[in-house]
Formats: structure tokens, sequence, C-alpha cells
């Protein structure tokens, strides 16, 4: 494959070009599995090329530790070489947080057993809208009290970090809920027929349902920003 701005010959597909300093890929989807993990580079619509990276799982122990550990390593060594504006992941939840700790690249949670096909297929729909507001800047509302202390603002602001995300606002706090000692955990809800979600926060015998209003514009696209939420607010663990 060539550089498609210079003309340069590029090791692998969709790599990024040292010679312009341009980019060949804007979004790459990932497959993981146990034992191999499937990149597919794209541009817009086309599919540029694809990559396998492959490893021999191990049981247990140290020795998997330092296995996921290596194989992560090495996807993320392959997603800097395309440098991409944005990463689909499928499989493997495990593997893609490891990744998605050592890249700094938008990641995105699809579902389906063809996770490309399903991409470009939310790619030829509208796009939802960016939103430009800073995260803490989002909150708003009459209740400005939120549970869980500092790690309970830590769950606030990562979802307001989500670029679909654009307003949050606290709602009341139940204290007659069931008791856990797990600290403080976080989930969103299913989308509603105008694609917003609720962020509920869960500390303790306490409860606080939070309304987070999205740029989505139906319940289908409200669920792939749920996905995404529910992803990074497990990759933070603070997920239930």
């Amino acid at each position: 494959m060539e550089c498609g701005r210079c003309g340069s010959p590029l090791d692998r597909p969709g790599d990024y070009c040292l010679v312009c300093h341009t980019a060949n890929c804007d979004a790459v989807v990932l497959d993981v599995a146990e034992d191999r993990a499937h990149l597919t580079m794209l541009d817009g619509e086309e599919v540029l090329g694809e990559t396998t990276i492959t490893t021999r799982p191990e049981e247990e122990g140290e020795a998997r530790v330092i296995e996921r550990r290596n194989f992560a390593g090495l996807i993320a060594d392959e997603l800097r070489r395309k440098r991409p504006e944005t990463v689909f992941a499928a499989g493997d939840r495990e593997t893609i947080r490891a990744v998605r700790a050592e890249t700094h690249y938008e990641f995105y949670r699809v579902a389906g057993e063809d996770p490309v096909a399903a991409v470009l297929d939310r790619r030829g729909e509208r796009a939802l809208e960016v939103v430009e507001t800073a995260p803490k800047e989002k909150l708003g509302g009459r209740h400005t009290t939120l549970i869980g202390g500092r790690t309970g603002r830590r769950a606030i602001s990562t979802v307001a970090e989500h670029p679909h995300v654009k307003k949050i606002v606290p709602g009341p706090i139940d204290a007659g809920g069931t008791g856990s000692q797990s600290g403080l955990r976080a989930k969103v809800t299913r989308a509603d027929g105008n694609g917003n979600v609720r962020l509920l926060l869960r500390d303790g015998s306490s409860v606080q349902e939070n309304r987070i209003v999205t740029t989505a514009m139906n319940r289908e696209t409200g669920e792939r920003v749920r996905d995404d939420l529910n992803e990074a607010l497990a990759a933070a663990d603070l997920q239930e």
C-alpha cells in the first residue's frame, strides 16, 4: 500500500506516513478473541486492509497476567502504527481494557457477530453530534449533591468526558436501598425513545439516579452511547 497523499510505500495497510506525516486510516475495528486479535483498517467506509495478531493463552496465575499484558502491548503497538481517530472494539473485554489503557484513541464498543459490518453500517448513518462543552460544565439541575464522594465525582466525570453527552442532571438520593460492601458502583441504564440514558450510582444503602442527556436521536443510537459509557465505567473500575 502507498500513502494516499505523497505516494510513499507503507509497510502495512493503513500505516501512518512518516514521510509526509499523514494518517492513511481514520478508524480501526478491533475484534479480540482469547488467542488472536483481528484489526481491520478503515478510511471512511472503505476497507484498506487487515492484520491479525496471535498469542498463546496461559491458563492462570502470573503467566497469564504476563501473557495478557504482552498481547495487549502488541495490539497497542499496531494501533500506534496507524494513529486512527477512533477504535471500534469487540470481543474479550479484559484485553480491550488493557489496550485502551495503553493508548489515547477514542474507543467505542461494537456488538454483533460481524463487527466490521456493524461499524460500516453505523458509518453510513447520520453521525451523532459531538459536544464541545468542557466536561465540568455539563453538570446541572437542582440537585448538586453526589453520593460516593470523590469516587462518585470520578464516575460523573467519566460520563461527562464522552463526546455525545450534552448534560448530566443529578437526581435526589434514596437512602433506602440494599446495602453493598463493594464501594461505589455505577451503571448506565437502557436508553429511552429519545436516546437519553440514566446513570445509577450505588454506595452502601444509598442510590442516586442521574439523567444523562445525549446527542443520540433515538433508542438505537442511545444504546450505542450507553454501551460506550458502561465500557468507560468498567475501564475505570466503577462498573457493577
